[in-house]
């Protein structure tokens, strides 16, 4: 309606979305699926689920992000699906607890897809417009306001504004006051965000340069092809739908020369001549740091990359940097197969405003402002599958505290994005943090093959998942049961037959009958390598068998880390009550009292992985909590 002593306007919603990234869009789409009336701003429609950098969806750990968002309801894996035009199983090599999936997008038809599945969905509103200031009242979110002073008031919010607050794009002495890709930012939030006593840091990525294909010798490079066989990223999409023909990525190196002009440019590039302010990702180096901090490498790998169907260009993964354009020219023709290249958009860093994530309780709601969420990069993460993932979980926290119901709380041994989210509120991140599968635990347990199991019975609880899903998800879990029980006890005999298909593969010959799982646990063969001896085989899917054999295989290893698991979850049931003030345990170190006050842990589990809390403080703590019978069991 219309305010007619100011002219502006004023709505209501549920939840409001600041941001429509790629955290933006799950969490809208989580909220308004739950039934909140959702409404969710851009700067920019062509904003919408933009890759503004890697034109690619998964990779290592990036992949278990992408399949655990599908189990619990989102809608990343089906929109890369639906645009992918080159898919890889990443790291085929080793265990499957690293395996990977990942796909190289058609950029602009993700984003346009992605556009239209918010336009579509019932219960959400996508706005274009800067939202300039957090409304607030006795620490309560009340809504929000935007340039133009139009208001929006709602129960919560969820800030999720990417790298577009406050930023600015650097190379060489060149400053350019945008957001990525040129678009739009947001200049005025940051201010509303410190006067709500919100902590604010400084951090910065960067993106290489878009080579014109036409001028690429490809001849020079190593093929990259897709898989022959496509595995899709959304447990509902029919693997038959996507087999087609895909394009072919390239591999190719840096050299002496390469590395002699970046030494040569160094006090060119803003990052070393400090300009920039703001803290880059470790993982994901400019090509400076790598010349710089691995001066022993005589080379570095590149991965020429397409950005689409429709467009000549090609991204240079691996090479991203801030040195001025003609550095940029001169570094990128040293390369094989790039001598002639002609740059379509120069490589440049782009530094913006995001926070403290400790700041956040588990849940991903403010601690100090009650129904302020917050996702994505804001978060101080990088990365658009760990950006997704939190997107979903602020998404589904939003619509549970609106209905009155406890948050949603992965932990460490349900999932990646619990891992993820742990270690964001936990630890104090000093740079954008980026999800490997190092940072999981349990990985084994964790696997992208099995995300279904382990959280779609809780995307059906929240209400994300639908009743045909849930059903098949029971139907395939009785199927793995029933099956792993039943190669247990087959026995196998020493008959010819069985002889020569181990000899086949190479496999040590029997002298007497065996259980046919004690021939799947053999390096050398498996389920269903074996299956002309199994007789009583029953015909099953492929995702079914594929659990069959990797339980029988890795039995040991899972049963040990489930016993750990099991000690974890002893702690993380432990919740430390909201009352408890850590300054009047005298016991406590002065720095342990210090992170326990500021960070407030929920579980004793947590507060065991807080830097600068030591095993001896918990052990005090433990104590503390059991005398005061403050600590509850949940």
């Amino acid at each position: 309606m219309s305010d007619k002593n100011n002219n502006t306007i004023k709505e209501n919603y549920d939840v409001i979305v600041v941001g429509a990234g790629h955290a933006g869009c799950e969490a809208a789409l989580a909220s308004s699926r739950l039934g909140m009336n959702t409404i969710i701003f851009t700067v920019s429609m062509d904003s919408v689920a933009m890759m503004p950098c890697n034109p690619n969806i998964g990779g290592t750990s990036k992949g278990h992000l992408v399949k655990e968002i599908d189990a619990l309801g989102g809608e990343m894996g089906i929109n890369i699906d639906k645009t992918f035009i080159q898919s890889r199983m990443l790291n085929k090599s080793k265990g499957p607890a690293v395996h990977s999936l990942r796909a190289q997008a058609d950029k602009a038809m993700y984003s346009l897809e992605m556009r239209k599945t918010l336009q579509r969905q019932d219960n959400l509103t996508l706005r274009q417009a800067e939202v300039t200031e957090l409304i607030t009242e006795d620490n309560i979110i009340r809504g929000v306001k935007t340039l133009s002073g139009a208001t929006y008031f709602s129960k919560c919010v969820i800030l999720a504004t990417g790298t577009y607050l406050a930023a600015r794009c650097l190379y060489g002495d060149v400053i350019e006051y945008t957001g990525p890709n040129g678009l739009k930012a947001a200049n005025h939030l940051t201010k509303s965000l410190t006067e709500n006593n919100i902590d604010i840091l400084r951090f910065k990525t960067g993106t290489p340069a878009r080579i014109d294909g036409n001028t690429i010798d490809y001849s020079k490079m190593e093929v990259q092809h897709g898989d022959d066989t496509i595995i899709p990223f959304s447990f509902t999409t029919d693997p038959e739908s996507i087999q087609k023909e895909q394009v072919d990525c390239f591999l190719t190196y840096t050299n002496e020369k390469t590395h002699e002009i970046i030494r040569n440019n160094l006090d060119k590039s803003p990052i070393y001549a400090g300009i920039i302010e703001g803290t880059g990702p470790r993982y994901c180096p400019s090509i400076e740091d790598k010349v710089v901090k691995f001066a022993d490498k005589d080379r570095h790998q590149l991965f020429v990359e397409p950005e689409g169907l429709y467009t000549n260009e090609m991204y240079i993964a691996g090479m991203s940097s801030s040195m001025p354009e003609d550095v940029q020219y001169e570094m990128y023709r040293t390369v094989p197969g790039l001598e002639n290249a002609k740059i379509v958009r120069n490589a440049y860093a782009i530094e913006y405003d995001c926070i403290k994530a400790t700041q956040l309780k588990s849940s991903l709601e403010f601690k100090n402002i009650n129904g302020l969420f917050a996702a994505g990069q804001f978060n101080g993460s990088s990365g658009y599958e760990e950006a997704a993932a939190q997107g979903i979980i602020a998404g589904i926290n939003s619509a549970r505290k609106i209905l009155d119901k406890e948050p949603l709380i992965l932990d460490r041994s349900k999932s990646y994005i619990g891992v993820l989210i742990d270690d964001l509120v936990t630890k104090e991140t000093k740079e954008p943090y980026r999800m490997m599968t190092s940072r999981a635990e349990y990985r084994l347990l964790l696997r992208q093959d099995n995300a279904d199991l382990r959280l779609t019975k809780i995307g059906y609880e929240v209400g994300l998942i639908g009743e045909d899903r849930y059903q098949k998800l029971l139907t395939k879990e009785k199927q793995i049961e029933e099956e792993i029980a039943r190669v247990k006890t087959i026995n196998i005999g020493a008959k010819k037959s069985v002889q020569d298909i181990l000899a086949k593969y190479n496999s040590v010959p029997l002298k007497s009958g065996v259980p046919l799982a004690d021939l799947i646990r053999r390096p050398e063969l498996d389920y269903d390598k074996l299956a002309e001896i199994d007789e009583g085989r029953p015909d099953l899917p492929e995702d079914v068998r594929e659990q069959v054999n990797i339980n029988i295989k890795y039995e040991g290893y899972i049963e040990r880390q489930a016993k750990q698991v099991e000690e974890f979850k002893k702690l993380e049931s432990k919740i430390i009550p909201d009352a408890v003030n850590y300054n009047d345990i005298s016991s406590l170190r002065l720095e342990a009292r210090q992170k326990l006050n500021e960070l407030r842990p929920r579980s004793i589990g947590q507060a065991s992985r807080i830097s600068g809390v030591s095993p001896a403080d918990i052990s005090v703590l433990l104590v503390y909590l059991e005398q005061g019978k403050y600590l509850k069991n949940e």
